[in-house]
């Protein structure tokens, strides 16, 4: 009996091991067989991947339930993988996440069509005219919450409030419908069921809820499904265009109904789940910060006073380095998505040091961008503070010299991911807090209820899929401005 268990051990351990081939990266498989370093992946993305960059250098192949991932940190070396869609594809993966967070496949969608159809929408006058109607749902949620004749101060955590207003108005924007309907659109009752999935996201990509859990995600999802139904049907005064045009292409790709809501959700998720956490970690910064809260209020209200009146920052044109440079500050701090591509043939990887290693067909290969380049101390001195002039010069122009290994970066930070997968909707999510911050600090008196707060910890457990969440909020209040 015994034999028969130690060759079941050996068979499993021929089968599941893997040896490292000559030229290819280092390999570090993890004392567990099959499992190997998983649990610490998923526990702390940042602290694992760090170690293993001080153990192996900036590139190296882990073993993570059953699958081999080649993390590659050279920021230099970024292009190889960003550029080469033919040895590395993203859609495999992207469709991967598709199954586990949505329950949808779009096995026949064509992906480029889809990006030229968002840029059209999210680029031009079509920008234009989200960023005039971001401001006045903005305007409108706000006044909603603190009306302007109100004298006393309301208390509220940051996060709720910077999360559930832009939310709100996000989704009036892209998705069109009315406030405190009763036909289901309302964004208050949507947002109530959006927070339940959203904070299931990253167990569902993972692929490790519970029965329990996903038998809960199952039901948040069906109740999303039902509530988004409406959205983008209808070509009215009250719809979005952006939104009407994506379920019409969907549509003319052949998709059912229920595959349609499905698709919509994913929509919701990719154009809401970033901008309220940004926003919060922005404003926390400042607040936390007198100096750069200063410069941004000075900012502000230079613009205030040339404006006059009106709806100001809609301008693409309008400039605000101060701010731009506090955003990009921050972002650096807590943007900490993966870009992940299948390597779908054998390829050699050229380094930017001269060295080239072989990736093998099959794996996954995975750049981490918040460990490097954005949190290494080489391009960013201090890199854990905050400095929100970090991307000034003294002179008050922008900063976009940065170097590592005395070689000029081309890549110095990376929110937005690169390449032909960037982010198409950069320039709305950027104008949209930068509207959210105008507002608060230039309507409102807004400052800590606890005078000497300190900004939360940021929890690395959610690393992989955007920005990073705050291990608990920051109570502030606020109160409309009184006119002088």
């Amino acid at each position: 009996m015994i034999w028969i268990v130690l060759v079941l051990v050996l068979l499993c351990f021929l089968l599941t091991h893997r040896w490292r081939f000559n030229r290819e990266p280092p390999l570090d498989r993890g004392i567990i067989p099959w499992l190997g370093h998983a649990l610490e992946f998923g526990k702390d993305a940042s602290k694992f991947i760090t170690r293993m960059k001080l153990k192996h250098g900036n590139i190296f192949t882990v073993r993570a339930a059953g699958r081999y991932v080649t993390l590659l940190l050279d920021p230099h070396t970024y292009d190889e993988v960003i550029n080469d869609p033919e040895s590395l594809d993203f859609g495999r993966y992207a469709q991967l996440l598709m199954e586990r967070v949505f329950n949808l496949r779009l096995p026949l969608h064509q992906p480029e069509k889809a990006k030229a159809m968002m840029k059209r929408h999210f680029r031009g006058s079509s920008l234009s005219t989200l960023n005039s109607t971001m401001w006045r749902n903005l305007e409108t949620l706000l006044k909603n919450e603190m009306p302007l004749n109100q004298k006393n101060w309301k208390e509220e955590g940051l996060f709720q409030l910077s999360c559930g207003l832009l939310f709100k108005a996000g989704y009036l924007t892209l998705f069109g419908g009315e406030q405190n309907n009763n036909n289901g659109t309302d964004p208050s009752r949507i947002y109530k069921e959006y927070k339940k999935f959203e904070g299931l996201v990253s167990s569902l990509a993972r692929g490790t809820l519970g029965k329990e859990e996903q038998r809960a995600a199952e039901g948040v999802q069906r109740q999303l499904w039902e509530l988004l139904a409406p959205a983008g049907l209808k070509q009215d005064s009250s719809s979005s265009p952006w939104l009407h045009a994506y379920r019409r292409l969907l549509q003319e790709d052949g998709f059912d109904e229920e595959t349609q809501r499905k698709a919509v959700l994913m929509q919701l998720w990719a154009t809401q789940s970033n901008i309220g956490p940004a926003a919060f970690w922005l404003v926390g910064y400042l607040l936390t910060n007198p100096e750069a809260l200063m410069a941004v209020k000075r900012e502000f209200g230079q613009i205030s006073q040339m404006e006059g009146s009106g709806t100001p920052l809609v301008d693409k044109n309008m400039k605000t380095p101060m701010f731009d440079s506090v955003l990009e500050e921050t972002l650096r701090l807590t943007a900490a998505p993966f870009i992940t591509r299948e390597v779908v043939r054998d390829k050699t990887l050229h380094m930017a040091d001269g060295r080239d290693y072989l990736l093998r067909k099959g794996d996954r290969v995975c750049l981490f961008p918040f460990v490097s380049p954005q949190m290494d101390p080489e391009i960013h001195p201090e890199p854990q503070k905050f400095k929100f002039d970090r991307f000034l010069n003294k002179d008050g122009s922008v900063k976009k010299d940065f170097y590592k290994g005395g070689k000029k970066l081309k890549y110095y930070t990376m929110p937005w991911g690169a390449g032909t997968n960037g982010c198409v909707g950069r320039q709305f999510a950027i104008s949209t807090i930068r509207q959210f911050v105008y507002m608060l600090l230039t309507n409102y008196d807004l400052e800590l209820c606890e005078p000497n707060a300190q900004i939360p910890e940021r929890d690395t457990s959610s690393c992989g899929y955007g920005m990073l969440q705050p291990e608990g909020d920051l109570l502030v209040r606020y109160k409309p401005r009184e006119a002088h």
